[in-house]
Formats: C-alpha cells, sequence, structure tokens
C-alpha cells in the first residue's frame, strides 16, 4: 500500500512537473503551429477574413490583374508622352501595328530602284522592275493599295511616288500608271498624258504624288497637274512655262517649279499659300528644289539652303554639315541630307524620331524620304530606316496614338474613382458611426440628411452642374468637382452599413468594459469599434469604387465629365460612339472597352470574394 501510496505521489510531482515545463515552454518558446481551436481564437477578424479571401483563387486571380491594371495605368504615363495638343489628319485611324517601316525582303535582296512614302505606307520598286507595298496600305474595306493592277505587275516600273491616298509609277517606256482613291480624280491622268501612255510621244522625267493631286514633269519641260483641285493650287500657266521647268517640289496643298534659268516660280497664275510667296534669294542660283508639308527648301549652286514657307515644327533650324550637299529630301515636317561624304543628317519635328538617324548607317549612296518616314540605302545596297513605325493600338480619328490616350486616361479614371471613394469612406464612416453609436436623436438627424441625399439623382444632377460651370473652370479643377460630388452623394449606403454594425457592436463586452475603463466615447467609436466593423465595409467600398469609375465614365460620354482633349476612359468611348467607327475602326473602342471592362469585372469579383470571406459560414471546419 505505501508503495501504491508512493507510486502516486510520484505521478502527481511528475504531472506538476509536467504542467511547469509545458507552461514554460508556451510562456517563453510558444509552439509554430496551433491547434484548430486554438488558431480560430488567436486570430483577429481581418486576419480571419484574409485566409477566406486569400483561399478563393478567383478572387485572388481579380485582384492581381486589378493590381497590375492599376500599375500600369499609373506608372505607364511617367514614360508615354500625352500631347494634349496633338493631331494629324494624315495619322487619321491608322490601325494597330508597327509595319509602316517594314521593307519587304525581296526588295532589299534585288536592289531598291526607287521608294516613295506616302501618308501610313511605302511603295517600293526594285532594279528589276518589280514594285512593293508595305504598311498601312488598306485605306477602306475596298480600297487597298497592295491590290496593284497587272499591268504594272507585268511592266518594269523605274519610279514610283506615293500620295494621301494613290500611288503612281513609271515604267522603263515612260508608261505612267495610277491606282488607289479615286473619288476625287487623283488617279485620272489628264487626256495628253494618257494619250503618252498609248503612243509614247514625250519623255517624263518626274513624277509626284501628294494630298489628293499629283504633278508629272515632261523631258521636254512641260507640267501636267490632276486631282483635287479644289482643295490644292494646282493651276498651271503653260503658255508662261512650258519648255522652262526642270524639276518640281509639292507640298500638301500646292507646288512650285524650278526653272532652266535657276530660278523658282509658282505654277499658277497668282500665289494662295505661303509657299507660292516666292523670296528674292531663290530668284536664281538654285540647284534643286524639295517639299515636306507647309515648306519648300532649296538647295542653292553655292550648297547652301534656303527654306520658306510656314516652318511650324523647325524646318527651318538648318545644321551645319559637315561636307557639301549631295541631295535633300523632305519629309511632313522633317528635312534630311544626304552630304557627299556619304553621311546623312536630319533637322525639323521629331515627334516620332524621325530625325534620329542611326548611327551604324555607314555611307550612304541613295536617300528616299516622305512623312515621318526614312529609307537610306548604302554603298552595301542594305536598307537602313527610321523615323514612325506605327501605333501600338492604332490612332483615333484626329490622328492621335490610342495607347498614349488609354494610358493616361485611365489614371483620370481611377483616381477619380479612387479619391471619389475615400471622400465617401470618411464621410460615411463617420456619420454612421456617430449615428449607430449614440442612437436617439443623433441617428434621426443623421438618417434623415442620408435620406434626402440619396433622393438626389446624381447623374441629372451633375449634368445641371456641368452646364452651369460651363468653361469657367479648368480640367482640373472640373476634375476635383465631380470626385466631390461622386463622395458627396454616394456616403449614405455606407453610413447605413457602419450604422447597422454600431448597433450590434455596441452592446459587446469590449465596448462595455471600456466604457466601465472610462474610455472617452471618441476612441471607443474609432479606435475599438470601426476597426471591428471596417472588414464589412470593404465590401461596400471595393464596389463603391467600380460605381464611381463607372459614374465619371457615364458622365464623360454624356458630355458632362472631364472633357475633351484631357482623355479619360469614357470620353474615349464617347468617340467611338458611331456606327462607321464601330464597324470599321474596333481599336478605337475595342481595347478601351476592354480595359475597362476588366478593371470593373476585377473589382466586383474582389468584392464578391470579401463578402463571401466575411460570411460566418466560410468559417465553418
Amino acid at each position: 500500500m505505501d508503495h501504491n501510496k508512493n507510486n502516486g505521489s510520484a505521478r502527481t510531482a511528475g504531472k506538476k512537473e509536467f504542467f511547469l515545463v509545458r507552461w514554460v515552454r508556451r510562456l517563453f518558446f510558444p509552439n509554430k503551429e496551433l491547434d484548430i481551436y486554438a488558431e480560430e481564437q488567436m486570430q483577429s477578424p481581418l486576419r480571419v477574413v484574409a485566409r477566406n479571401f486569400f483561399s478563393k483563387p478567383i478572387a485572388v486571380t481579380a485582384l492581381i490583374v486589378f493590381i497590375l491594371i492599376a500599375l500600369f495605368v499609373f506608372i505607364a504615363p511617367n514614360f508615354v508622352t500625352l500631347d494634349l495638343g496633338e493631331q494629324d489628319s494624315t495619322l487619321v485611324f491608322v490601325s494597330p501595328g508597327y509595319s509602316m517601316l517594314k521593307v519587304p525582303a525581296e526588295l532589299e535582296k534585288n536592289g531598291v530602284a526607287d521608294i516613295a512614302v506616302g501618308n501610313n505606307f511605302s511603295v517600293g520598286a526594285d532594279k528589276e522592275g518589280n514594285i512593293y507595298v508595305w504598311g498601312k496600305h488598306k485605306l477602306t474595306k475596298v480600297i487597298d493599295l497592295a491590290d496593284i493592277p497587272e499591268e504594272v505587275k507585268n511592266a518594269k516600273i523605274v519610279k514610283v511616288a506615293a500620295g494621301a491616298d494613290h500611288v503612281l509609277a513609271l515604267d522603263d517606256r515612260g508608261t505612267v500608271y495610277a491606282w488607289g482613291n479615286k473619288r476625287l480624280g487623283q488617279t485620272i491622268l489628264p487626256d495628253e498624258l494618257e494619250s503618252n501612255n498609248r503612243m509614247h510621244t514625250f519623255g517624263i522625267k518626274e513624277i509626284h504624288a501628294s494630298n489628293q493631286f499629283s504633278v508629272v514633269v515632261t523631258d521636254d519641260g512641260r507640267v501636267f497637274t490632276w486631282g483635287n483641285d479644289n482643295l490644292a493650287d494646282i493651276d498651271y500657266d503653260a503658255e508662261t512655262y512650258d519648255g522652262h521647268v526642270v524639276s518640281a517640289a509639292v507640298t500638301n496643298f500646292t507646288y512650285v517649279i524650278l526653272l532652266d534659268d535657276g530660278s523658282v516660280s509658282i505654277g499658277g497664275f497668282s500665289p494662295k499659300f505661303t509657299v507660292q510667296k516666292i523670296p528674292e534669294a531663290v530668284k536664281s542660283g538654285v540647284k534643286s528644289i524639295v517639299g515636306t508639308s507647309n515648306t519648300i527648301a532649296a538647295t542653292m549652286e553655292d550648297g547652301s539652303l534656303v527654306i520658306w514657307g510656314a516652318p511650324t515644327k523647325g524646318e527651318n533650324n538648318v545644321p551645319a554639315f559637315s561636307s557639301p550637299i549631295k541631295e535633300v529630301a523632305g519629309g511632313r515636317y522633317h528635312l534630311t541630307a544626304l552630304l557627299e561624304d556619304g553621311t546623312v543628317v536630319s533637322w525639323g519635328g521629331n515627334r516620332y524620331k524621325q530625325i534620329e538617324v542611326p548611327k551604324d548607317i555607314g555611307e550612304v549612296e541613295n536617300l528616299y524620304v516622305g512623312s515621318f518616314q526614312n529609307y537610306a540605302v548604302d554603298t552595301d545596297g542594305s536598307i537602313h530606316t527610321w523615323g514612325l513605325k506605327g501605333f501600338l493600338l492604332g490612332t483615333d480619328g484626329l490622328g492621335r496614338d490610342v495607347f498614349a490616350r488609354l494610358v493616361n486616361g485611365g489614371k483620370m479614371t481611377m483616381t477619380i474613382g479612387a479619391l471619389s471613394v475615400v471622400i465617401e469612406m470618411i464621410i460615411g464612416i463617420i456619420l454612421g458611426g456617430i449615428a449607430g453609436y449614440f442612437g436617439g436623436v443623433v441617428d434621426m438627424v443623421v438618417m434623415r440628411i442620408a435620406e434626402v441625399v440619396s433622393s438626389m439623382p446624381f447623374i441629372p444632377f451633375a449634368m445641371i452642374l456641368s452646364a452651369v460651370m460651363g468653361t469657367r473652370v479648368s480640367v482640373e479643377q472640373r476634375m476635383y468637382i465631380i470626385m466631390v460630388i461622386l463622395g458627396i452623394l454616394s456616403w449614405p449606403g455606407l453610413c447605413r452599413l457602419v450604422r447597422a454594425q454600431m448597433f450590434a457592436q455596441r452592446e459587446m463586452e469590449y465596448v462595455v468594459a471600456a466604457k466601465a475603463l472610462g474610455v472617452k466615447e471618441k476612441k471607443i467609436i474609432f479606435s475599438h469599434i470601426i476597426p471591428n466593423v471596417m472588414s464589412v465595409c470593404l465590401v461596400s467600398i471595393t464596389l463603391a469604387f467600380g460605381t464611381s469609375m463607372l459614374t465619371e465614365s457615364s458622365l464623360s460620354y454624356l458630355g458632362f465629365g472631364v472633357p475633351l482633349p484631357t482623355p479619360t476612359w469614357g470620353n474615349m468611348l464617347t468617340g467611338a460612339n458611331n456606327s462607321i467607327i464601330i464597324q470599321n475602326y474596333w481599336w478605337n473602342w475595342v481595347f478601351v472597352g476592354a480595359i475597362f471592362g476588366l478593371a470593373c469585372i476585377c473589382i466586383n469579383l474582389i468584392g464578391d470574394g470579401l463578402r463571401d470571406a466575411l460570411d460566418p459560414k466560410a468559417n465553418g471546419r
């Protein structure tokens, strides 16, 4: 019996010792892994919500995608330049892609005979007489400049010229071909020129194509012009100039001629454009002439350059040359010169890096320039290109880069949505917390105010306010006003949610304990109760963000939000509100609609995930 007693005492001592060891271990060396019930007890509500949320693959995927979209629209504008004044009639509705400088391999292999650059496409002829078209050559659903006529394919082409929407080609027999858009007569040759195509009674020296008109210079010093004479001044004074024309240069709206006495003159009867006001410096001693969109550059016998017209992009800022000029070619807003030592120099507008000559270009033999593109053929026959390659997401109806506007417009839309939600959250949580905690008269007053605000129709109210403001406020001020209005008129829903949660939380033990300890009511509300109800509010706040973005876009779509040219996703979709654009220029609405829709779907999925994570049933084992 004593033996049993001793054993019992030993067991009791062992239990005590085991308990003490276990207590010390739990106190100073806690286990990293707890049993399931201890884990539930020790986790905070937010940790439980986070664990439940991140166990849902769809919600997590939506969160990741939304974060990537947000990072994209807030970081990319630092690298993508947006010029609010950017527009160019020659770059209207350019389809997505970087194909403008993709020279066909066969052209380089066979050797370049000639290259001409149109608005968004290029045409080339090789030394075997074959012709090639590349770039954005599809004008409409039925007009494609790459549909080269069979007679042109069968001829040996030696020269080409590219206009805005048509192409000219000259074969080795002196026959001129034209194809493309013929609506304004730009492909309909004059009768005498058409007759020469059959009889070959005179030779052709030069062919030029421009904005819906063309110019041909013959070997015997005559000029033929045809095309849209309402848009361009293409008159020709045959009686005065026949037999004396050496060369011609075209701009977007007219042409000038170089005469055999070394002077430059207009081809018509009276000057109508700036470039037709010929300066005294080019009344003699001119070697050659070329044109840009609005200027003419004349190379003088002494090697100097004289530039006149409307040099809006710095075309007249001629740099210093390392050797005499061999040849000068003109693009839309820039000039490129080939010097006698084989080097190339470009100057003028650089919106699309058209004057950034590659450093490894080597010794250049021939130069071909137009629009925003440059082609240089070196002594080895290799083709070097620089300038506008194209647009990642195409351009809109004003020639603006859709990608740049999409990025910067997303930043504007998401900023308005985020800040309006912050305003809504501040007002809703404060008023909802006060109303729910104090109840009584305070609750009644707050709820009546919420009902009044809720009864105000937001979009009609914002439209009226926008009409009243008119143009008296700047774009930034209008953006701030939209944020404030969105926040002020959207808080009642969140306020009611917080109020309901406060009713439940204010009777909890921790609140009673805080009151018993003398904690101030302000601290009880905002330091103890509000943090415990924030997990529930997150769902409402998340969905409110998407709603605010949609509302801002709706206002911009209706013309009462952020005004153009400042982009938002809403006013970008407004620009695509046209059946012609929807059917023919899909890139104007597909990309912005896709990213906007994806962002809103992700926000809704995140909200659904948070709602499910807050559901007590989600914590069941």
